[in-house]
């Protein structure tokens, strides 16, 4: 081991010294931000000392988080009202879209060990430039929440005659333990569920094909309950394909899994590729699958429940039981409902508690422990519960696709785009040390798209562009983003060199990156990925740290004469 050669200038005025030694107070964290088995490491790289998992694990637990019956309801709702061969265009072209750009996103998260919103802030928004997609994305996990908990509460009632309200208080308690403990808890809850939900996904199209054979091709020439009819219709297609398209943000809570994806080595490179391709945007094939099956099922039953309850997915579960299991289908379709909705529901509290952290973090520069952010997340999808936001499916969903699309395309087209040709530097920086504020080439661009779309969503610019809003914000942000980073040389990205990391390689070569280094300020050792020199104290600083700091003035990216500020960080080695 010898030491890295790291060049410096001299320091820069730091804080206040505090302690009696003349060095400033270390900095302690809270009993449960601290608690790195429950914390998960919500604001920082997951290092490669805590990815204990197999590709396989991390796989099947992430696919475990997409057992949710919306895509029943999604899929239902799109077909009654755009009729079977717009709504199937329009659910494979959505699933064509997000399966694209979860591909660069997905392989980003599990390489670099980051979720969401660390992979936005280096991948064209800048440090601040984020917090905009940390509240698209939290709002993407209490819609979600509050649309799969209605779905459980309407089984709770079925079954047990449990008011709404009650079950919707109900439904939001229930997943509080098991998402306060943290990744362990979520692997071992989707691992032990798997088998219930995968039966109770299957059952009802077996009985159906045994049964009633002759629904399937009924099914093909549905026209609707909105009088769209049965052929195509460019409308249908677009609005359709809208709806379809709130599910792009998907590919954020695979993400909060595959952080936790091992180091990818010769001996596991297949099972890693596929691991990682399964559990990113592999998620959609079966997502897409439920969205038809989901529709199938409501069709059969609508003229036994009628419009209101097709759309219920634990109605139609039960007229499709009930063939071969009688009067005990309502309580096999209840608890295939309830296993299903805890299943998403304790990934989207999850992936919500971690994009709360990632938000208030900047602003606040406090954290206390992403577990409290728990209960914000679930407040919020309470009240949406108990507004009755079911019943507003279809123009909720439209509306947030548009901004969810033109983030995650400003996203990859970034990675796919900027990154290849030179505009953006070849590796994820998200430490606030290295980054701008805001970097216009991603931020600008989804900013425009979504203006421009949400204008064509309420009509401004027509019926046909109302219908293909989101196909506008999709093409706006991936042509902008890389327009921007042509424009700007690609200067918004890096505010100064990483000493560590290069602008032409991912790491400098050799670096043992799985080494640990102390931190100058909470004097705890992180891996090197995680680390940042810091001016202002003058030694190496974590990730979180330097995100805290609100006194440093940010001295380290604002050095008068425009050079890199880059200071000694003596513990750093290399092999």
């Amino acid at each position: 081991m010898t030491e890295t050669a790291v060049p410096h200038a001299d320091p820069a005025p730091g804080p206040p010294a505090g302690g009696p030694d003349g060095r400033a107070p270390k900095r302690s964290y809270a009993k449960l931000a601290a608690d790195e088995s429950r914390e998960d490491y919500s604001l920082r790289y997951a290092p490669q000392s805590y990815r204990r998992w197999s590709p396989t694990m991390v796989a099947s637990t992430a696919l475990g988080g997409i057992a949710y019956l919306a895509d029943f309801a999604i899929g239902a709702s799109i077909v009654f009202t755009y009729g079977f061969t717009s709504g199937l265009a329009s659910i494979l072209c959505a699933a064509t879209i997000i399966f694209t750009t979860g591909i660069p996103i997905a392989r980003a998260c599990a390489k670099y060990g980051l979720d969401m919103d660390l992979i936005t802030r280096g991948a064209g928004f800048g440090y601040f430039g984020s917090t905009l997609t940390s509240l698209i994305y939290a709002s993407f996990t209490f819609i979600f929440f509050a649309l799969e908990g209605s779905i459980m509460a309407q089984a709770m009632h079925e079954v047990f005659g449990l008011p709404l309200p009650i079950g919707y208080l109900v439904t939001t308690l229930i997943v509080i333990p098991i998402v306060f403990r943290g990744m362990g808890a979520l692997a071992k809850v989707q691992a032990w569920t798997q088998p219930v939900w995968l039966i109770g996904l299957v059952l009802p199209f077996v009985i159906l094909l045994f049964n009633s054979p002759g629904s399937f091709g009924d099914f093909t020439s549905f026209g609707g309950t909105e009088g769209a009819g049965s052929g195509f219709s460019w409308i249908g297609f677009g609005l359709g394909t809208g709806v379809a398209l709130s599910l792009i943000a998907q590919i954020g809570e695979q993400a909060d899994y595959l952080r936790f994806m091992p180091a990818k080595t010769e001996a596991n490179r297949k099972r890693w590729n596929l691991a990682v391709l399964a559990a990113g945007p592999g998620w959609v094939i079966i997502g897409a699958a439920k969205q038809l099956g989901g529709a199938l099922l409501a069709f059969v039953a609508l003229e036994a429940v009628g419009k209101t309850h097709a759309l219920e997915p634990i109605a139609p579960q039960v007229e499709a039981l009930k063939p071969w299991l009688g009067s005990v289908a309502l309580p096999v379709a209840a608890l295939f409902v309830v296993v299903s909705q805890i299943k998403i529901n304790v990934t989207n509290a999850y992936s919500g508690s971690l994009s709360w952290s990632n938000f208030f973090s900047r602003v606040t520069h406090r954290h206390p422990g992403r577990v409290w952010y728990i209960f914000l997340n679930l407040a919020i999808a309470l009240t949406l519960m108990e507004l009755n936001m079911f019943a507003a499916l279809n123009k909720l969903l439209g509306f947030y696709s548009n901004v969810g699309i033109a983030w995650i395309a400003a996203v990859a087209a970034d990675l796919v785009i900027n990154k290849r040709v030179g505009w953006s530097p070849k590796y994820i920086e998200f430490k606030r040390a290295y980054l701008y504020a805001v970097n216009p080439a991603g931020f600008g661009a989804m900013v425009i798209a979504s203006v421009v779309s949400i204008l064509a969503f309420f009509g401004l610019f027509g019926e046909y562009a109302e219908a293909f809003s989101t196909f506008i914000a999709a093409g706006l942000s991936l042509i902008l983003c890389p327009l921007i980073a042509w424009a700007t040389k690609g200067r918004y990205y890096l505010a100064r060199p990483n000493p560590v990391n290069g602008p032409d390689v991912e790491f400098a070569a050799g670096t043992d990156l799985t080494a640990t280094h102390t931190c100058t300020v909470c004097e705890t050792a992180y891996e090197l990925p995680d680390i940042a020199d810091c001016p202002a104290h003058s030694g190496p600083i974590c990730s979180l740290c330097c995100s805290l700091d609100a006194d440093c003035g940010d001295v380290c990216t604002k050095k008068p004469t425009g050079e890199p500020v880059l200071m000694p960080m003596p513990e750093m080695r290399t092999r």
